[in-house]
């Protein structure tokens, strides 16, 4: 079967190498669609931190179960996606009902190969109904999924302001639960280009552009002098990161989706008297791919306003470095695999 491999830091290259076999307590999955997302693009780069090269990406898919084993319920040519954190179910997180933060956790296209090729062998466990979703749509849950994961985190409750710092795919996911929250929406981001996006498709209250110089004054002006209560990194940039200390309201809390390899730094006083909450903000749980997939079918929110570029899986190769560039317009780059 074709193959798609990171073998370093900025090389792709196909290969071509066997089917998978079918093992026990697996499922086949022949990939149709493929969403490119923040994982790839700094794992093509060499900035994501849980990466070992060579490694096959992707693990935002929808695909056509061809044969399974233990997958109660799903029957061989249903349409499916899949969570893609695979776990032990026997640690402490796992136990807790949080597999999403396993001890052991391996995650696809990450920790171990992932939907850059024809075919995929998964766990059962992981499968999840189509439900009558596009397989575009179905490509789209696990971002959306992290997204609600993150608001469920937070806690965030109706009429509070929600800073969303970062408005690529994530951050927008980040949003639209926020909005579904009835949080009020502040997107801050350097790209003008994305702000408009959030203004225009998701109807979020307020944009400011992170380049500007008065940015706490304007966050104090939206919030009637408050602050926001609740800050959701999505952009897994240090210098974005630790500046957003700095914006919580007393009390506020503060939520790190986005992921990089430094460490943070931030003023103990200032965290100290305001007695705010830090947390971490992992993949996501069944749960929330439910809630998505319930979401888009009862059209609450939209998917296909997010897809701004589409690829043949032979075209991977010379598009991707592309989308590295913020002058691509790509909010959401979508792999076909037929």
């Amino acid at each position: 079967m074709k193959t798609l491999i990171c073998s370093t830091p900025g090389n792709l290259e196909y290969i071509n190498r066997e089917k998978p076999l079918l093992t026990k307590g697996n499922a086949i999955l022949k990939i149709k669609r493929i969403g490119i997302c923040g994982t790839d693009l700094h794992a093509f780069e060499g900035t994501q931190p849980f990466f070992n090269y060579p490694r096959v990406l992707g693990h935002e898919l929808s695909a056509e179960i061809i044969e399974s084993d233990g997958a109660d319920g799903f029957v061989n040519g249903e349409t499916v996606t899949f969570t893609p954190y695979f776990y032990c179910g026997k640690c402490i997180a796992c136990r807790n009902g949080r597999p999403n933060c396993c001890a052991s956790i391996n995650v696809c296209g990450v920790h171990s190969d992932g939907g850059m090729a024809e075919y995929l062998s998964v766990p059962s466990y992981s499968l999840l109904h189509g439900e009558g979703l596009t397989l575009d749509e179905l490509a789209l849950v696990e971002p959306m999924a992290i997204g609600a994961h993150s608001i469920s985190r937070a806690g965030v409750r109706p009429g509070e302001f929600v800073l969303v710092i970062g408005a690529g795919p994530i951050g927008l996911g980040v949003m639209e639960f926020a909005s579904l929250a009835k949080g009020k929406v502040i997107a801050l981001d350097t790209n003008e280009t994305r702000l408009k996006f959030c203004k225009k498709k998701l109807n979020v209250d307020h944009i400011i552009s992170a380049t500007e110089s008065d940015v706490t004054q304007q966050l104090l002006e939206l919030t009637g002098g408050d602050m926001p209560m609740v800050v959701i990194d999505a952009t897994g940039n240090l210098k974005a990161i630790n500046n957003a200390f700095n914006y919580m309201a007393p009390t506020g809390c503060y939520v790190l989706v986005g992921l990089q390899k430094g460490d943070i730094s931030f003023s103990h006083p200032e965290f100290h008297k305001r007695e705010a909450t830090l947390m971490s903000s992992r993949n996501a749980t069944r749960e929330d791919f439910q809630k998505v997939i319930s979401t888009i079918k009862n059209g609450s929110i939209d998917l296909t306003k997010y897809i701004t570029h589409r690829v043949k899986f032979d075209e991977v190769k010379n598009e991707f470095e592309k989308w590295l560039d913020p002058s691509s317009g790509v909010i959401k780059a979508m792999v076909e695999l037929e």
